[in-house]
């Protein structure tokens, strides 16, 4: 009987120890799950928001200029305004960072994009236009570098497809903005205006998933992490003694960003007008540029998680700059006769953007080493895009023809395809800078 009794007693002090410990492990466990879909959705917002403030400008750049009096020669500035910010902003980004949090940053990030995209519209002046727009380029700049980290630091196991999904949200972002500004400023009213502000509603939405988040500063450990990953953020928080200058593959991987993104400033602001030179309607030869800029949208999800399964990735960089001559080639020898064959090669080329930022992430074993080669990566190759599409444009007026801009695109494609390929090899920015040292 005695026996019974404490057995009974037993069961009862097991049983009501599970259900004292069982709701001590649960609210943690969906605290993480919650967090963790928050920072997903925060980054996909965020992303979808990267490229709108560049895209719906150029949609609307005609009733711009009449509606301010610009002159070409500004309007011409404006196409030179993103790239800029984004060297010069964009370089503050690991600072910052350090100081405040990567999720602080990108949340006061989205609040720049939102404010200046409110008033660049109603700024009533051209001087008002651009400083509008720098405050929205200035929160993308940040933005822009700090995604890698913040994929880095949340999903160290999955930098690949998380890439993959922001990549694909930024190119879904930037082929609707193009897509849809004309009809939505036509269907509110026809004021270019309202056009404009109306993407800063945009802008607001991405800040709300990174305002629960900014306390914690954006140094928790990922869902599944231990002890060793919380060490490791630890050390993270420490600034880092990388000397960043000299690793030869983050030259490499600078070069190489920089030439993707002449090659994609130039498929952007030119690709239309070569086709209507050719004999394209301007509807057809738009929408011909929309299926280059809609190639990203699936491409950037797969291209990151296969390059993060391969030890080098010279391999896609070498594909995608055969697609980018072979499409190159085509503009120069039949551009209006194979013109949906040549968008198409030339969507798959520019899919090296999705590509460049996955070996940011691949590139440096910390979260401090990924902020610093972000940075420099993305800084130093937006300085150097920012003469390309200028110099096609100089040489398209003098040229008599497009012969001489596709020559240069060619040309710029080789060496983009030798630096990716040292940029793609299986090594570490802290390694090399250590060696060097």
């Amino acid at each position: 009987m005695m026996g019974l009794m404490a057995g009974k007693e037993t069961e009862t002090a097991t049983a009501a120890s599970a259900r004292t410990t069982a709701p001590e492990r649960s609210p943690a466990t969906a605290t993480r799950a919650w967090t963790t879909r928050l920072v997903v959705i925060g980054i996909v917002l965020s992303a979808v928001n990267l490229r709108p403030a560049i895209t719906s400008l150029g949609a609307l750049l005609e009733e711009v200029r009449d509606g301010l009096g610009m002159s070409g020669s500004v309007a011409g500035l404006l196409t030179s305004v993103p790239p800029l910010c984004f060297a010069v902003f964009g370089v503050t980004a690991p600072r910052l960072a350090r100081r405040f949090g990567p999720v602080a940053v990108v949340c006061a990030g989205m609040v720049a994009v939102a404010a200046g995209l409110l008033i660049r519209p109603y700024a009533g002046s051209t001087a008002g236009f651009l400083a509008g727009s720098a405050l929205a380029l200035m929160g993308i700049a940040v933005s822009n570098v700090l995604m890698p980290v913040i994929v880095k630091r949340w999903f160290p196991d999955r930098v690949g497809s998380m890439t993959g999904l922001y990549s694909m949200a930024l190119a879904a972002g930037t082929s609707v903005a193009a897509a849809v500004t004309v009809p939505m400023t036509d269907a509110l009213g026809g004021r270019w205006q309202t056009g404009l502000a109306v993407w800063a509603g945009l802008a607001a939405a991405a800040v709300l998933p990174w305002v629960p988040l900014v306390r914690d500063r954006g140094t928790a450990p990922a869902p599944e992490a231990g002890a060793e990953t919380e060490a490791r953020a630890r050390a993270e928080r420490q600034p880092p003694a990388l000397r960043i200058t000299r690793s030869r593959t983050a030259w490499a991987l600078a070069v190489f960003f920089g030439l993707q993104a002449t090659a994609a400033y130039i498929t952007m602001g030119w690709m239309a007008q070569i086709f209507r030179d050719a004999g394209v309607s301007a509807s057809t030869a738009g929408l011909l540029l929309a299926v280059t800029m809609a190639m990203g949208v699936p491409l950037a999800f797969v291209i990151p998680r296969v390059a993060t399964r391969l030890p080098h990735q010279g391999p896609i960089v070498i594909a995608l700059g055969v697609c980018g001559l072979a499409g190159y080639a085509g503009l120069y020898l039949a551009p209006a006769g194979g013109a949906w064959a040549w968008a198409v090669l030339l969507g798959i080329s520019n899919c090296a953007f999705p590509l460049a930022l996955t070996m940011v992430g691949m590139r440096a074993r910390t979260g401090a080493g990924v902020a610093q080669l972000s940075a420099f990566a993305q800084s130093a190759g937006y300085l150097i895009s920012i003469p390309g599409p200028l110099l096609v444009g100089v040489l398209y007026q003098h040229g008599g023809g497009w012969g001489l801009p596709i020559a240069l695109m060619i040309g710029l494609m080789i060496p983009q395809m030798a630096v990716g390929v040292l940029a793609g090899r299986d090594r570490t920015v802290e390694d090399e800078a250590t060696a060097t040292a």
